[in-house]
Parts: structure tokens; sequence; C-alpha cells
């Protein structure tokens, strides 16, 4: 209270030292909106629960407003206005540069949310990329999350921009998993003014999970980003450590009170039509193919997926990337059946933020559910998925998600044996205990349809603590099942994470047993222990203001692997420091002396011998950063070089960005790298080109294509998808794919073409 008390008294005396012509940018949003010929009202003085949140109360609507991006009905002239943004970039904590005003209202159907984004300067206003859920951070947004039960962990995201775009997630366990393929649906309707923009938006309660006929608040929290001078606002206040996903910091929203929820019945039929001749193929094949998918709400807060025949042929195509390390390469998920609601599921660690990369990374060396283990054979080959089943939300105060999945096996010589034929189950609760606690338990299984004692079963808990402050412990503890293995089934992880504005800290272990076996897991070792630390500061000195220098970012990321007995198997101690640039840019140098022991011959390079078994120890040094990402052209790269295995590389990854307007960009990128290894190896090069070029016609409707070309395997991949949203959550698609080699006696080139139709109906 006496830290706002100060803020409050300093308002006034910063306006006085001011000009006059500077004082609009510090005035509180209730005195910018005076000066507004289109705001009629003050607005609402703050107010605060009784635990100390803002609050906001959603007014109550006779009737609908009109979704038209103009704030002239009823209810927008009723409903109270709240205000008063504060920075969590650059200037963490103090009001925001520019006023934005917030409305809440409902009735029956839906819940309605007006927001007007003053602005000085809206000529300056950034709009990038209009497709379905855009890039956040490269353009002016406006951000609303509500955490529907109040849980304070998990929340429906909605992100708009000046020209109407649209960008939904949904946020589980406050960001820890952030599912940006989960698709919803709401409208928003959006108006640029000449003193900034407004958006206007419509969320049907169908969209949303939550306890009908309950008055208790719902969490939510309002977010601008104003892209020009790369600040980021809040409503409830959010310290530059974290995002919008931090859902316990978020501020009640009351008031509203829905007696009844529909139970929400969406029943989405396909069809599909394809053309497919394989690489070396003479002829093409194509059969008509149906199958279906429904969506029911068992009750407001259970939601039942099910789907039969699924087909992802519109699935975004995996980005080819030059592998020279000794594990297979990482792809994430990216069929839409497995990515919605998938954070139920997730089983890890605490969030670090990074401004780098904000997504969560995935621990690779043990990621507990994997779904793209589903559906691919032994050898990787794709297999037909005959249906499947996903019932998901809160039941009995718990959090609860069970995926079941039948997988097709193959039948080459037509006997009745069904290879790789398997049922897939997974099974997550979680219950949430005091302010920011939670205890968890996780059982998966595959079991052969075909053969009884074929199978592999994993079952244990995990647990997350919030001890004090910013401190977090989260652990876990897995046992396997699996026929013929006796010893070393397990594995287990425990780590303590530190996450502040200033110092942030991550130190942990995790231990695989020599027979751990997990078929719905992406691991890279067994019989190993790994050490782990993260540790940074980013100090913010006047001093580099000048030179545009937002932060510094010294930090080091140290793994270190040992087996079972002590012997080091492995390690990579990077060590960097990163600049952030007040434009966004950044650039960073490290030191990255690296260990593998390698237990198999290894090929870098598809016409190089083999590396042979044995220790290698080498040094890498690299130079790595962006230009401003919002600026049309942008230019973003790394150069690595120093040692490599048993010897030398220089690789250079660069990509340069056009986007001459928020419709059209492209991207051409190149991955070179010369290597000079010691015998057997030798020296090899190698070059990977990747074009990727994104045209959206409207909000609705987008032209994708993704080229690539490997020097090394000579071989060119293209994948050009054209997508139509007719109607909410219902698609046209139209996928080319061509897959060719380029040596002189290459086979016949694959190609296919592929028509889809979905039609969402609502009941």
């Amino acid at each position: 209270m006496i830290a706002r008390s100060a803020r409050a008294l300093a308002v006034p005396l910063l306006l006085a030292a001011v000009p006059v012509t500077a004082q609009t940018a510090l005035m509180p949003s209730a005195s910018v909106a005076a000066m507004s010929p289109a705001a009629a009202r003050a607005i609402a003085p703050p107010t605060q629960s009784a635990d100390g949140r803002l609050q906001v109360t959603a007014q109550r609507a006779p009737t609908p407003p009109r979704i038209d991006g103009s704030l002239d009905d009823d209810v927008w002239q009723r409903a109270p206005i709240v205000g008063g943004f504060t920075q969590s970039e650059p200037e963490d904590g103090r009001p925001a540069t520019e006023a934005t005003e917030v409305q809440v209202a409902y009735d029956d159907r839906a819940i309605y949310i007006a927001a007007y984004c003053r602005d000085g300067e809206p000529g300056k206003l950034i709009v990038n990329d209009i497709r379905k859920d855009f890039r956040t951070g490269d353009q002016d947004s406006f951000e609303v999350i509500l955490d529907t039960f109040a849980d304070r962990r998990n929340g429906y995201l909605f992100v708009t921009t000046p020209e109407g775009a649209k960008h939904d997630q949904q946020v589980a366990n406050e960001g820890k998993e952030n599912n940006a393929s989960w698709d919803a649906v709401w409208i928003v309707k959006t108006r640029t003014t000449d003193d900034g923009w407004i958006a206007e938006i419509e969320i049907p309660f169908k969209t949303l999970r939550f306890t009908p006929g309950h008055t208790s608040p719902w969490g939510v929290n309002f977010s601008r980003r104003i892209r020009r001078k790369n600040e980021v606002d809040f409503w409830s206040p959010v310290a530059r450590a974290y995002n919008v996903s931090r859902v316990s910091l978020a501020g009640n929203l009351v008031g509203i009170d829905v007696t009844a929820a529909s139970r929400n019945l969406r029943v989405k039929p396909y069809a599909l039509g394809s053309a497919i001749r394989p690489v070396g193929g003479s002829s093409f094949d194509g059969d008509p193919d149906v199958g279906l998918d429904v969506k029911y709400g068992v009750t407001p807060a259970l939601t039942l997926d099910a789907t039969v025949h699924p087909d992802f042929a519109q699935a975004e195509a995996d980005e080819q990337q030059v592998n020279l390390t000794q594990f297979s390469q990482f792809f994430p998920e990216k069929r839409d059946f497995f990515l919605e609601n998938s954070g139920i599921f997730y089983v890890g660690d605490a969030q670090r933020n990074n401004r780098v990369n904000p997504a969560p990374t995935p621990d690779e060396d043990l990621l507990l559910f994997f779904s793209r283990r589903i559906g691919l054979s032994a050898a990787g080959d794709p297999l037909t998925i005959a249906a499947g089943g996903r019932l998901t939300g809160k039941v009995a105060g718990m959090s609860v998600g069970l995926l079941n999945v039948q997988v097709q096996g193959r039948d080459p010589q037509g006997t009745s044996r069904g290879l790789d034929a398997n049922n897939y189950t997974v099974v997550r609760a979680r219950r949430n205990f005091s302010s920011a606690n939670d205890v968890g338990v996780l059982f998966m299984q595959r079991q052969s349809t075909d053969t009884g004692s074929d199978h592999n079963r994993v079952a244990g808990l995990d647990w997350n603590l919030r001890l004090f402050g910013n401190l977090d412990w989260s652990s876990y503890a897995m046992r396997t099942f699996t026929p013929g293995i006796d010893e070393g089934q397990y594995a287990w992880r425990s780590s303590v994470n530190w996450e502040g504005s200033f110092f942030h800290g991550k130190g942990g272990v995790m231990q695989v047993g020599e027979g751990f076996q997990s078929d719905l897991s992406y691991y890279r070792r067994t019989a190993t222990r790994k050490y782990f630390t993260d540790i940074g500061v980013r100090p913010r000195p006047v001093a580099l203001k000048q030179y545009g220098i937002r932060e510094l970012h010294p930090h080091i990321v140290w793994n270190y692997y040992e087996n079972l007995d002590g012997l080091i198997t492995g390690k990579r101690l990077h060590s960097g420091v990163t600049v952030f640039f007040n434009s966004g840019a950044y650039v960073e140098w490290s030191e990255n002396p690296e260990l593998q022991r390698t237990t198999s011959p290894l090929r870098l390079a598809s016409k190089a011998p083999r590396l042979p078994v044995g220790r290698y120890a080498w040094n890498e040094h690299r130079l790595t950063g962006t230009t401003d990402p919002s600026r049309k052209l942008s230019l973003s790269g790394t150069v690595t070089w120093g040692g490599l295995w048993s010897g030398d590389q220089k690789t250079v990854n660069a990509t340069l960005t056009v986007k001459p307007s928020y419709r059209f960009r492209t991207s051409v990128g190149v991955q070179h790298t010369d290597a000079e290894l010691a015998a057997p190896v030798g020296s090899f090069t190698t070059d990977l080109y990747t074009m990727r070029t994104n045209y959206s016609f409207n909000t609705q409707m987008f032209l994708d294509a993704l080229m690539q070309y490997s020097t090394d395997l000579r071989q060119l991949n293209a994948n050009i998808r054209f997508n139509l949203i007719h109607r909410p959550l219902s698609d046209i698609y139209v996928v080319y794919n061509e897959q060719r080699f380029t040596d002189d006696d290459a086979p016949a080139a694959g190609r296919g073409v592929i028509v889809k139709y979905t039609h969402m109906l609502a009941f």
C-alpha cells in the first residue's frame, strides 16, 4: 500500500516537470480518455478483491452488442471501464506510455470484451501478419487470458491485432505447456481510430469450460503490446520475468452469473481425395476417404473428444535440419487431435523465461509423454489410426486426462497377423493444493492387439511446489514394466528453479535406469545420470541505454552426463552473454566445450565414412543473433567455428525474412557446414537451403509453401498448402507434396495432391 501511495503521489509531480505536449503519454488512462471525443466517461477507480487482486465487473447485457469494432452499443455505455495498465517491458512497474481501456459484458450465450487501445501515433502501429495463430511478439496486439476455474494455473488465451487477426491458446500450469494449436470459436472485429485502435471480442460460453451457477470469480488479465516501443503492458501487473501465462498474477473477473451451460456437442466430418505417387513409383494411387471428429461436453467442466479414422494430411511439414549429433532429431507434434488439451498430460520441469525462444523447450533427454510415438511403426513408417478418444477437464476437484487410441496393423502377406497393431492408453490426474502446488499421477500403456504378451507400461507420480517467493521445486519418479526386462526399469528427475527479473537459477539431477523403456516417450540415453544447471543475471545498466541496449544476460547452461558407474559419457557447457536491444534485436556470444562418448559408429554425412566409436572432446565458438524482427526486412543467423568431434568445423546458418505487407512474407535460409575431421572421416561439406513463403488473402484464407534442398542427400522436398476457413472450425485444404532426388540415376519423383473438406456442426 505504501508503494502504491508513493507512486500515486509521484505522477502529479512528474507531470509538473515535463512540457504540456509530453504529458499525454504519462497521464493516467482516465485523463487520456477524457481528452478523446470517443470517450464519454472516466475510467472507474481500481477496485480490489479480498485477496488483494485487481477486480473487474462484467456487465450483464440485455441485448448482445454488435461485434463491429464500434463501442456505440448500449452495454458499452454502462459497463465499467478499467485501465491503469503498468509496464512489464521496458520499465517494469511504471505506468504504460499509452492508455488502454477495457470493458467486459456477458449474456446467457457469450462473454464480450471491448478494448480501446489509445495511441498518440496511430499511423505507427505495426502489423506484420494476419495468419491464424500469428507470432505475437512481432506486432501490436491485445491479449486476454481467462482462468475460468480460478485455479491460478490454467487458462484460455485470446490475442488480436489492429487488423483483427486471431491467435488462441490453451495455457497449462502457468506456461509449462502452451498449446497454440488449440482452436476456438470466437469473433473479433477491430477498427483503427484517430487516437488508437479498438478491438471488440465475442467468446461463446460453449468455447470455454467452467462451472455454471457459481458466482465465484474467474481469473482474468489483459495485456497490450506496443511494438514500435517494444513495450508490454498488463492490467494486473506481471513482472518482466514472466508473461501473460503467469495466471497466478491475474486479477479477478466478477459478476458472471450463468445458471446453465450447453453440453456443446460438435460433430465434424471430413471427406478426402488424393492422388499419390511414391518416390520411384510408376503410377498414382488414391482412394476417397472419410472420417469423423466429435466433441461433447460431458459436464460443463469435462470434455470428450472422439475421432474415427482421422487423417492428418493437412499438417504442416517438418522442417529439416543438418544433424551433426549422435542422436535422432526431435520433431514436435503437429497433429490436431494430439495437440488439443495436450498440456494436461505434461510432466516435467518448471518453465524458465526465455526471451529468445519464449515457448517452453521440452527436455529431449526424457520427454515422458510424446504423442508422435502413436501411429508410427518400429521403422518410423506411418500407420493408420482406426479410432481414438480423449476425456479432459476437471472432476472432483482434480484435473484429469484420459487418452486411448487404436492403431491398425499392417498385413503385408494377406494373413490375419496385424503387425504393429497396438492400443495406446494415457491416464493423467493432478490435484492442486495450497496456493500454487500440485501433485499428480501418470500411467501410459502400449498393448499389442495381436500378441497379448507384448506390452509396455509406465506409471509414476510428480509434484510441483512453490516453496517461497519465486522458488519452485519440480520432481517426478517413474517405473516401467516391460516383459523380459527385470532390472533398472525406472527414471526420476528433481530440480529447483528460481525465476526473478534480475536473477534466474536452476539446478537438478535426472537418472534413467538401464532397463528403462517407454514406448510413449522421447529419450536419448538409458543407464545415465544427468546433472544440469541454468544460471544467469539480467542487468539493465542505465549507461547502456544511450546505445539502444536494454538488457545484458550473462548466463551458463551446463549439462553433464555419466553412466551409473560414474564414468562421464557426455557434457555440454554453454557459457554465453546475450545483449538485448530496445528494438527487439539481440546478439549472443558463447563458448561451448563439449564431450561425447559414442557407442556405435556415427555417419555425419551421407558420403562420408563413419566416425569410429570412442571418446571425443572439443570446443566450439558461436555468435548468434537477429535484427529487429518487426521490420519489413530482418536477418537472423548463427556462425559456429572451432572443434567438431575429431576435427574442426565452420558452420553458417542464416535466414533472411522479407515482409512487404502483413499479407505476404518470405524467408530464405541456408545452413552451410565445412568440416575437416581426422581419418577415416576426412572432410565433407553440407548445404541445406530452405524457402518458406506465406500469403494471407484475408484472415480466413491462406497459402503456405515450404521448399528445402539438401546438397548432401541431393534431395528436394516441397510442401504447398492452401487453407480456406469457410466457416468457424471448418476448412478446405488443398495440399501438394513433392520429393525428388537430383542424381543422374535418380528414381522418379514422388508427388501427391490431397484435397480435404471439413465441416463443423454444432448442436
